[in-house]
C-alpha cells in the first residue's frame, strides 16, 4: 500500500498546487490514501466548509490539523457533520470533532489515521504520547496500519514520537514548521518517520507568508497583517510503501514537485 502525505497547504496558492499536481503523483506513485493537513488551506489560516470541498473535491482523502483548527469560527459548526476532517486527538474531549479514524483505500484495505498536536513552545494540550498510547491500541484492533501526523514546533518532542511509537504505528510524520526536513527514514521497528514534511505552497516567502512582511514583522516587532505569498509555488510531502498484513513500513520517500 502506498500512502501519500502533503505538507502544511497554504492559502490558494498552495489548493491549485494540489489540483494540478496530485492526480498525476496518484498514477505516478500509485499512490492508494491521499492524506494532507489543511489548518492552512483558507487564506493561510484555519478551514472553511467550502475549502474542505475543495480540497476533497481534488483528490485529498483525510484532511488533519493543528493549531491553527480553530481560526475560521465557522469550523466549529460543521467539523462534527465531516468524519475525514480531523483535528489534533489531545484537545480536550468537549472540543468538536474526532482526532483519529479509519479509512478505507479503493482496494478496501483499512488504513487508521491519529493527528496529535505538540506540547513543547504550543499550548498546554493533554499528553500527545498518552493520548497515542490509548488511540494506537484501539485502532490496532481494527488494522495494522496506522498514520500518525504529529503537528509540533520542536524537532525534538517529533523524534521522541517517532522512537516511542515505533513498531506500533506504520508511519509518524511531522507537520507545523513549514519546513522540509532530510531525515525521511524506517526506524529499527519498522516504523517509517520524518520530522517535518514541509509546506505545499510559496517558497519565495518565510513559511508561506510574503517575506517582505515576515521581515517587517521583525524588524519592527510591531503587528504587521500577514498576507499569503504566491511566487515559486512548490508540493512537499511525503510518500510511504507499508506492507497491509503487518503494518510494517518497507520504504519512504520525500516529495518535493515545483509547480508550473
Amino acid at each position: 500500500m502506498n500512502i501519500l502525505f502533503i505538507g502544511d497547504i497554504v492559502g490558494r496558492v498552495g489548493r491549485r498546487l494540489v489540483e494540478r499536481l496530485l492526480p498525476r503523483l496518484v498514477d505516478r506513485h500509485q499512490v492508494d490514501l491521499v492524506v494532507a493537513n489543511g489548518e492552512n488551506a483558507a487564506a493561510g489560516f484555519g478551514l472553511t466548509a467550502d475549502v474542505v470541498r475543495e480540497l476533497f473535491d481534488a483528490g485529498i482523502d483525510v484532511l488533519t490539523t493543528g493549531n491553527h483548527v480553530w481560526d475560521k469560527k465557522e469550523v466549529c459548526g460543521f467539523i462534527d457533520d465531516r468524519p475525514r476532517l480531523l483535528r489534533p486527538a489531545n484537545y480536550p474531549g468537549q472540543a468538536p470533532g474526532r482526532g483519529c479514524g479509519v479509512f478505507a483505500t479503493s482496494a478496501g484495505h483499512k488504513v487508521g489515521i491519529i493527528n496529535l498536536e505538540g506540547r513543547v513552545f504550543m499550548s498546554a494540550l493533554d499528553c500527545p504520547f498518552r493520548t497515542a498510547d490509548r488511540l494506537v491500541e484501539e485502532l490496532r484492533r481494527q488494522t495494522p496500519v496506522i498514520l500518525v501526523d504529529f503537528h509540533a514546533e520542536a524537532t525534538s518532542e517529533k523524534a521522541a514520537m517517532g522512537h516511542y511509537l515505533d513498531g506500533r504505528v506504520s508511519l509518524v510524520v511531522g507537520t507545523h514548521t513549514h519546513v522540509p526536513t532530510a531525515d525521511a527514514r524506517i526506524l529499527p521497528g519498522g516504523t517509517a518517520y520524518q520530522t517535518d514534511a514541509g509546506m505545499t505552497g510559496s517558497r519565495d516567502s518565510v513559511i508561506g507568508i510574503r517575506k517582505e512582511l515576515a521581515i517587517e514583522k521583525f524588524l519592527t516587532q510591531m503587528p504587521v497583517k500577514f498576507d499569503i505569498a504566491k511566487k515559486d509555488p512548490w508540493l512537499n510531502g511525503t510518500l510511504c510503501t507499508i506492507d497491509v498484513e503487518t503494518g510494517r513500513a518497507t520504504d519512504i520517500r520525500i516529495i518535493q514537485e515545483p509547480g508550473e
